[in-house]
């Protein structure tokens, strides 16, 4: 842990409020799949405009993660020394500019340039919001506002391919990237009525802030939970990055239809926390997270068997699924936060990284040229829910664990 560190009076948020500290949040947490799914219905209609191959458009999606994992890692830790609001600021800048410059891409390379950095600012949004969550709340309020936050979230998805879709109505792709620099620019103004949330900043250099994600890749117990978490991102990355050309190509569906199919799928994530802080009272959430991997590999074994034989049978064999990993999110989040005390920049940055990097591997597996799309994705359902349940039982009666699931019960 960081020690250097200079304490400095947390603010209250004389504009924004309780609420709207939650709501910024929640929709700086969504800036991830508004940047991604937004444009989802667009894929197809791309390829062709560009005259290039799926593969290559799938990129803009690939590498769109990949960098956002990077960037993910370098503005935590800057956050922790220069403070929440100044890299908000600056990461939210960029984003917009670098969002307008999608819009008016000459050939796909150029859009492929910009969406990385697009992502590199996205980052700043996600590992910033996750902090300041950690800066204000603490026990069970904590995990009741990340089920909040979360859930919040999880509207992105339903809402995003469907506005994506009547965007699209109306104008071309490049409509959906002016949307998001519009977006970047109105989140800019609120995040300028914020007050400061980190009450104790690093006083080390750049380098000593960076060098706080080695002491937390050193802690064993956050770095087990880290793996266990974020095995499942590799099959859900895959639906999210192939679901357009399984409902659009492989199922025959058009543009708009195919954003209600991704919706209905989208809402179970959104119910999915606000479920959990129900069930919790009445289950120990060490069980509810043995129960979420057992449900994935069932859901997993569906999918490749009757999921492939249409688009109802498709989204009704994957929404278990999709269910059991939203209800666990908030008690995972909160068990790798309190694996370390202080850098707290650095735990979230990481696991920003770990998901996404886990992701990033199942859209490379999902974009290959495979047969059946929707079978590969449920054998991997099936394999990496079996890899985390296996993980899970051996640290799940680790006194690291099993003290944060009781605290915040």
């Amino acid at each position: 842990m960081n020690t250097n560190i200079v304490e400095e009076n947390q603010k209250s948020q004389k504009y924004l409020g309780e609420k709207g500290l939650i709501v910024l949040i929640a929709f700086l947490s969504a800036f991830i799949p508004l940047s991604t799914d937004l444009y989802l219905p667009a894929l197809p209609r791309m390829a062709e405009n560009f005259n290039a191959a799926p593969s290559l458009i799938n990129l803009t999606l690939i590498l769109f993660f990949i960098f956002y994992a990077a960037g993910s890692l370098f503005w935590g830790p800057l956050s922790d020394k220069y403070g929440r609001k100044r890299i908000l600021l600056i990461g939210l800048a960029i984003y917009t500019l670098s969002s307008a410059l999608c819009a008016i891409s000459g050939n796909v390379y150029q859009l492929i340039w910009f969406r990385i950095i697009q992502a590199i600012a996205s980052g700043a949004a996600t590992a910033v919001a996750q902090a300041m969550v950690k800066d204000c709340y603490s026990g069970r309020k904590r995990v009741s506002v990340l089920a909040i936050v979360t859930s919040m979230t999880m509207v992105a998805p339903i809402v995003a391919p469907v506005v994506g879709a009547l965007i699209l109505r109306f104008t071309s792709w490049r409509g959906v990237f002016m949307v998001l620099a519009v977006m970047g620019l109105l989140v800019t103004l609120a995040v300028i009525a914020l007050e400061e949330t980190i009450d104790q900043r690093s006083n080390g250099s750049i380098l000593q802030s960076l060098g706080s994600l080695g002491v937390v890749a050193k802690n064993p117990g956050f770095m087990s939970l880290l793996l266990t978490f974020s095995l499942m991102a590799i099959p859900m990355m895959s639906f999210i990055s192939s679901s357009s050309y399984i409902y659009v190509n492989q199922f025959g569906l058009s543009e708009q239809v195919y954003s209600y199919f991704f919706a209905a799928n989208a809402f179970f994530m959104v119910i999915g926390p606000l479920l959990y802080m129900k069930i919790s009272r009445l289950v120990k959430p060490v069980w509810l997270i043995t129960a979420s991997f057992v449900i994935a590999c069932i859901s997993g074994a569906f999918i490749s068997t009757i999921g492939i034989h249409g688009p109802w049978l498709f989204t009704l064999a994957l929404i278990p699924a999709t269910l059991a990993g939203s209800i666990t999110r908030p008690p995972s989040a909160n068990l790798m936060m309190e694996q370390q005390r202080g850098d707290t920049g650095a735990v979230v940055s990481l696991m920003t990284f770990g998901f996404t990097v886990f992701g990033s591997i199942g859209m490379i597996i999902i974009s290959l040229d495979w047969e059946n799309r929707v079978l590969v994705m449920g054998l991997m359902y099936i394999v990496f829910a079996v890899a985390s349940l296996a993980v899970w039982n051996r640290i799940s009666k680790k006194s690291f664990v099993q003290h944060v699931l009781n605290k915040a019960s």
